[in-house]
């Protein structure tokens, strides 16, 4: 056989599409009498004028049944000609179209009056068509096509369909008893040179044939010629002979008595339009395939246990009913009982996940390649494709070439500190010979990158020793870098591998985290209050196991931290600081259970943090704050002690510190602060990241600790919400009018719009950096009331309830950059001190740092899939949520590509009016409920 290449349609993830290109056909003008009948047909556009306004509907279906919503052609207004020259995209992709995809295309007519009655529905079908996408042959069907119209018929796509594309050869229409026809020689000869034209423009069109554009342009115009004949041809009358070999006689005018009737019309004169349409070619015929379906789940079925068909236990069969007639054992059973017995058959390849000789040969080949391995490198393409595999994300599974590839040249890939993990995804740890192949390489691999190590600390990765490496590269980070991804270590202990025995010994990771914790305090602070959450006995989220994990990890804890030197002293710091927390929950639940206004439950508070019981007012020796553990505070002040406006009632606290300075904290009981914790935490590694680069963006990562899943503590920055500043006199409403009160230009200073430079600077590049962050993150609910500012110029977000796109109001926009933010700066106007055009610039710079670091950002999120967080668990199983923030560092695409579509965001959201209605319907809400 001659070599065939060809594609499958099961691997053509493109959205179908079809190119309307023109109408051509000629019908003879209603006669008097039939609109004498039918006076509405004189105002329907068809026979007003030939070149009348129609709209065209292109469906898929399959098996009589619609795949899709159809799509539509827009408004166009015809002069010469009905020609659109539209493609339309339909929601749907080849590789899930059946075998016997039909595209019904329906071209609509207008009617002002609706011939069945009624005020609706005044478009009336002027024809249809139906075309199967596949040919006999079951190979997609290209390029051009020319199809049948059905006059007054809306196509139909059902399998035995009565508008074909293309009439059954040697046939009248439909619907006459099928005489015989006399074919017209001259008519057939033209016939085929139209089709021997047609193909030899499709083979240009290929790429087959060389343009030569004066000539083309000459062929095409005999070719529209030609089909433009091969339509009056179809008009004219024809000499059909009946069955009993008698001719038809044609009518008094020389026509056949052939008539198409729409329902409910009159007869209509005969006629004949045909609609050309284009589908899209390829460089390969497409072939239709089906999908491969995985086998069924593995059997529990051991054949050690099955010395004999009989000692097998099989599950109990489904209940099967068989329905009237259809019965296995009809001498035994009747039709309206449960039919017959099923038959159980053991199958020992049930249950594979791999196909048995596949799993073989590729066991083979890379056995006996590993000798020859050692040496290759890759050709210059090769390289290239190595290079784009290790551009991928944290979340891309590679295909079956592509682990391959990279096993076949992991010897020449230790060099790449970016391969380990695509290694690790392309090794067979099933494979003992293959797993101590890739562990053997490890020791000599280049130094991995923090996010490489957290991302082998992931759910996917099992081998422990491969995880211990990931430890190893920890060990080499400082404590404050630690205590960046400290929250999402502790959730990476959920997927250590699972001991046998209660008294091994833990895990690299666990004993790693106690090491590092025990010898530092700021460490061991948050380590302590990290499991406090996820031992919390009111959590039904958490599970029976990991609890159990958790408790071995404190306890292992508390006994390194007592052989340290300090170990006594620290234990001692983690008791107070935990009867603190019991203390102010419990005068948090007791200001909320009260009777009284909100004037009564302060009043109350006060009298509780004075009360020397609660021992609130002296702490000696100083306590570290858990919120801080750098400040040391010595008592509350009860006099300072307030209750915000919310339904929680949450607490306002201040503390006086050892340096006799104070520090407002804001504690709540009832809400899940968990999730604002995983966004600060997030912010401020974004802030250090971006610091690496030289560019600091002011940002205000305030702390905020979760004491358990109903309750934590928020440090309170001074500052002022920006809806308040709007509707406050005294800043002129704006923010700027705020910037200039609090910092007012000077003759001795550099100033910006009346403000002095570095609080405008301050004001500008922290927009910027929350701008950026809050898109990255799709925080959501973003309105003016948690927007706040300091009066230095520093701009901050609060509340961070709703995350990774979800909004609980419509149409919420990407990023929060209001009309008075921008104003703040001096607006977008060109020449004059506008700090506009720097605020895009920091944007960009942002932007583009924090997508460089991706990977980080999205392994921080893959270790907080198991968190139970609300926001996290929402976006349902797996690595959901992780998709969620991809999405938007928009990684598909090039870096200049990427700053294109930020700009197009920064200047869709300055002039929508979405935000505007929200911000407005918000206050009006607020102030219904003040």
């Amino acid at each position: 056989m001659d070599p065939f290449t060809f594609a499958c349609s099961s691997e053509l993830n493109l959205p179908l599409a079809v190119k309307v290109t023109r109408l051509e056909g000629y019908e003879k003008p209603l006669p008097y009498s039939t609109l004498l009948k039918r006076p509405d047909l004189r105002h329907r556009g068809s026979n007003l004028s030939p070149n009348s306004e129609l709209y065209v509907t292109v469906q898929p279906f399959a098996h009589s049944k619609p795949l899709t919503v159809p799509s539509q052609t827009p408004y166009k207004h015809f002069k010469n000609g009905r020609v659109w020259n539209q493609w339309l995209t339909l929601p749907v992709s080849y590789s899930t179209l059946p075998a016997n995809t039909q595209l019904a295309i329906t071209l609509w007519d207008l009617s002002p009056i609706n011939p069945k009655g009624g005020d609706r529905n005044h478009h009336i079908p002027f024809g249809g068509t139906t075309i199967p996408l596949f040919n006999e042959e079951a190979t997609l069907r290209t390029g051009r096509q020319k199809c049948r119209i059905w006059r007054h018929k809306a196509a139909d796509g059902f399998s035995d369909t009565t508008t074909p594309w293309q009439e059954r050869k040697g046939r009248l229409r439909k619907g006459l008893d099928e005489p015989t026809v006399v074919v017209d020689e001259k008519q057939s000869r033209r016939e085929a040179e139209l089709d021997r034209l047609v193909g030899l423009m499709k083979q240009q069109e290929m790429g087959e044939i060389p343009e030569s554009k004066w000539l083309d342009s000459m062929v095409f115009r005999q070719i529209e010629k030609l089909e433009r004949q091969s339509v009056r041809d179809t008009l004219r009358p024809k000499q059909p002979i009946q069955p009993n070999g008698t001719a038809i006689k044609p009518s008094e005018d020389g026509e056949p008595k052939v008539t198409l009737c729409a329902e409910g019309d009159p007869d209509h004169i005969d006629g004949a339009f045909f609609l050309y349409i284009e589908l899209p070619r390829f460089d390969h015929p497409i072939v239709f395939t089906d999908h491969e379906y995985p086998p069924p789940p593995a059997s529990s079925i051991h054949l050690p246990l099955l010395p004999n068909a009989s000692g097998v236990n099989f599950k109990p069969p489904p209940e099967v009913h068989f329905g009237p007639g259809i019965n296995s054992d009809a001498a035994n059973t009747s039709d309206t009982d449960g039919g017959g017995r099923l038959i159980r058959i053991y199958d020992p390849e049930v249950g594979y996940a791999d196909n048995p000789a596949e799993t073989k040969h590729r066991r083979l080949i890379r056995g006996q390649r590993n000798a020859l391995d050692r040496d290759l490198k890759p050709n210059p393409k090769m390289r290239d494709f190595l290079n784009r595999v290790m551009l991928y994300g944290p979340t891309v599974e590679l295909s079956d070439k592509e682990k391959d590839e990279v096993w076949r040249f992991r010897h020449h890939l230790t060099r790449d500190k970016r391969a380990l993990t695509k290694l690790v995804k392309s090794v067979n740890w099933n494979e003992q010979a293959e797993s101590r192949q890739a562990i053997a390489l490890l020791p000599k691999w280049a130094e991995i990158d923090v996010d490489d190590a957290l991302e082998l600390l992931g759910p996917s990765v099992q081998n422990p020793a491969v995880r211990a490496y990931a430890v190893d590269r920890l060990r080499k980070a400082d404590d404050e870098e630690l205590l960046l991804y400290l929250l999402q270590l502790v959730q990476a202990l959920k997927f250590e591998p699972q001991h046998t025995r209660d008294d091994e010994t833990d895990s690299s990771l666990a004993s790693f985290v106690i090491a590092r914790s025990a010898g530092n305090l700021k460490l061991g602070n948050f380590l302590y209050w990290y499991l406090m959450v996820e031992l919390d006995d009111e959590a039904p989220t958490h599970s029976a196991e990991n609890k159990k994990l958790f408790a071995r990890v404190s306890f292992d804890f508390m006994k390194e931290l007592e052989a340290t030197p300090q170990g006594q002293a620290r234990r001692k710091v983690l008791l107070r600081q935990g009867e603190l927390i019991t203390v102010l929950s419990k005068i948090s639940k007791d200001i909320r259970s009260s009777r009284g206004d909100r004037i009564r439950k302060i009043e109350q508070l006060k009298k509780m943090l004075a009360d020397p019981k609660n021992e609130l007012l002296d702490f000696d020796p100083p306590l570290p704050l858990p919120l801080d553990p750098d400040v040391k505070i010595t008592g509350v002040i009860p006099e300072e002690g307030n209750v915000f406006k919310s339904s929680l009632l949450p607490l306002y606290l201040s503390f006086t510190t050892s340096t006799n300075s104070a520090y407002g904290v804001i504690f709540k009981t009832g809400d899940d602060l968990r999730q604002d914790q995983l966004v600060i935490q997030i912010i401020a590694l974004m802030d250090r990241l971006l610091l690496k680069e030289n560019l600091d963006l002011k940002l205000t990562p305030y702390r905020i600790l979760a004491t358990s899943t109903l309750a934590g503590a928020v440090q309170f920055v001074p500052s002022t919400a920006v809806s308040a500043i709007l509707n406050n006199s005294k800043y002129k409403g704006s923010i700027l009018g705020y910037l200039r009160f609090h910092n007012p230009a000077s003759s001795d200073t550099p100033s910006v719009l009346g403000v002095r430079k570095e609080v405008m600077d301050t004001y500008v590049k922290s927009v910027a950096g929350y701008c950026v962050i809050t898109y990255l993150l799709g925080v959501g609910d973003r309105h003016l009331d948690n927007l706040l500012m300091t009066p230095d110029g520093h701009f901050f977000h609060i509340d961070f309830g709703y995350i990774l796109g979800r909004d609980p109001k419509p149409m919420a926009p990407l990023m929060k950059l209001s009309k008075e933010m921008v104003e703040g700066m001096g607006g977008v106007a060109a020449g004059t001190e506008s700090q506009f055009e720097a605020f895009r610039q920091y944007c960009f710079t942002a932007y583009t740092t924090l997508r460089r670091s991706s990977n980080l950002i999205l392994n921080l999120f893959a270790l907080m899939q198991e968190a139970n967080i609300p926001g996290l668990a929402i976006m349902g199983a797996g690595d959901a949520a992780v998709r969620k923030v991809e999405e938007r560092f928009k990684l598909d695409v090039s870096e200049d590509e990427a700053l294109g579509f930020f700009a197009q965001l920064i200047e869709r959201e300055m002039g929508a009016w979405a935000p505007v209605l929200i911000d407005r319907l918000h206050g009006l809400a607020q102030g219904w409920r003040a």
